[in-house]
């Protein structure tokens, strides 16, 4: 389908942004604040349950909440190339102004996600006794890391449809409205977590079950309102007979695109079990510092992984629009972008790490483990963030068959092994996991930039149109 220049797709309203016109930096600062504040706000979620329980209910606890999440990861992987998959779609649809096209995808995304996300919370409800078993997690906070899941899991679908949604809405450049809903559901996690854990009234302390569901609870009402906002308030789309019947071609093409995507997160996954067996073979206290530095950790890499995500719907829209110069200065900006904010972090997380780890816990085995960790991530957070620019790219082009590959090289060529034999080296222990970790990073970078300078991603368009040459 080939639509003229000039012609106004009628989905858009005043909070859609087109990003084949005006500057490339503005776009980028616009839109991928908003996204780090969603981040930040989403990261506050689990970063919250781990401050009230690490400091109330002590480092056993931590451990247990903290164990769990690669485990949560793990099962929702796979599916959360959907929601990459449907970013790509409508931003490259909508760049290419097919309105239907966009419509049906919204429909068919929504549809898809609430399928797998239920099949995946029963899964995961009945298999994470096995699943913690597998990554040797120790007796002693294993009921903990147990009950913990078995509450959290519950909320999977909310999860799920929540992302979705604000997957949709980035593709189709509104970064903004996701951030609200999460904003007013952190605040709401914040009010409950103390409440559900140490109880009030005549709602009992629930422990670490409380934490899982004050964060349950919480991601039901983001994806309500997210949800309302997208069929009710928005103009976006419509509700009508037959809405949420599949689209066997759109859901082919969803997974074409978002299978490898899923895959690769899969790998992520199943690469952070296998550290986290690792970790978990040197005790509780190595646990424990883990999971605190792993928070911190997080919050290093959210300013790139928000470049990233916005380098993915400015690509998607000037490739559906066939503006492949835009995407060039796109990379340049980024990357720039990526490289000033993460040295701030690089250099805090070298000479301070103590600072952050204090807010989880007063242990100081625990704060001493921790602080070894950042130290030597502390190294990686510059090539991580050019890795998720060029990564946006790839993805936004519709190529994320080459991240696939990539991330199969880097976690299990280079990180595994090399964190499994460094491990085991008396004069590390166990920051040869870490060193391992480090090196897979700057890989993952080099192996990208290949990917990214070979070309081939320009041809993965899923939708284009022809644009007349400007003139001068």
């Amino acid at each position: 389908m080939i639509l003229l220049p000039g012609r106004d797709l009628e989905l858009k309203n005043s909070k859609t942004v087109d990003f084949t016109e005006g500057s490339i930096l503005r776009h980028l600062i616009g839109f991928s604040l908003p996204m780090f504040l969603g981040n930040l706000l989403q990261a506050l979620y689990n970063t919250v349950d781990s401050i009230w329980v690490g400091r109330f209910l002590g480092h056993e606890a931590l451990a247990a909440v903290s164990v769990g999440f690669p485990v949560i990861f793990s099962l929702i992987a796979l599916i959360s190339g959907i929601t990459m998959a449907t970013t790509i779609m409508v931003s490259q649809y909508f760049g290419a102004q097919e309105e239907d096209r966009v419509t049906k995808t919204i429909n068919n995304s929504v549809l898809l996600l609430t399928v797998c996300g239920a099949i995946v919370s029963v899964v995961g409800v009945v298999f994470r006794r096995p699943l913690l078993q597998m990554i040797n997690t120790p007796e002693d906070i294993i009921d903990l890391a147990d009950a913990y899941l078995g509450v959290f899991m519950t909320g999977l679908v909310a999860m799920f449809l929540y992302n979705v949604a604000s997957s949709v809405l980035r593709g189709l450049g509104d970064s903004r409205t996701p951030l609200r809903f999460l904003a007013y559901t952190t605040v709401l996690n914040i009010v409950l977590d103390p409440v559900f854990i140490f109880g009030l009234g005549p709602i009992p302390p629930m422990g670490v079950k409380g934490a899982a569901l004050a964060t349950v609870l919480s991601q039901v009402v983001s994806a309500v309102l997210a949800l309302r906002y997208l069929y009710v308030s928005s103009g976006l789309v419509h509700y009508k007979p037959g809405t949420f019947r599949p689209d066997w071609e759109l859901t082919g093409l969803t997974f074409r695109i978002g299978l490898p995507a899923g895959i690769q997160q899969a790998l992520v996954s199943l690469g952070a079990l296998v550290v986290s067996a690792l970790v978990n073979s040197f005790g509780a206290t190595v646990v424990a510092g883990f999971g605190a530095a792993a928070r911190i950790d997080h919050f290093a890499f959210m300013p790139a992984m928000s470049i990233g995500i916005a380098v993915s719907a400015l690509v998607g829209q000037n490739m559906g629009a066939g503006k492949t110069e835009r995407v060039y200065e796109t990379v340049r900006w980024s990357s720039l972008l990526g490289i000033a904010i993460t040295l701030i972090f690089s250099l805090i997380s070298y000479f301070k790490p103590e600072f952050f780890l204090v807010w989880f816990t007063k242990e100081p085995d625990v704060i001493r483990e921790g602080a070894l960790y950042l130290k030597y991530m502390s190294f990686s957070y510059i090539p991580m963030s050019l890795m998720l620019t060029l990564g946006g790219v790839l993805r936004g082009a519709g190529d994320t068959t080459s991240t696939m590959v990539i991330t199969l090289i880097s976690l299990w060529v280079v990180r595994v092994p090399l964190a499994k034999y460094l491990s085991t080296l008396p004069q590390l222990g166990v920051a040869g996991v870490w060193l391992g970790i480090v090196l897979s990073s700057l890989s993952g970078f080099l192996l990208h930039y290949a990917f990214y300078k070979a070309g081939r991603w320009q041809e993965k368009a899923v939708a284009s149109r022809e644009v007349q040459p400007s003139k001068g």
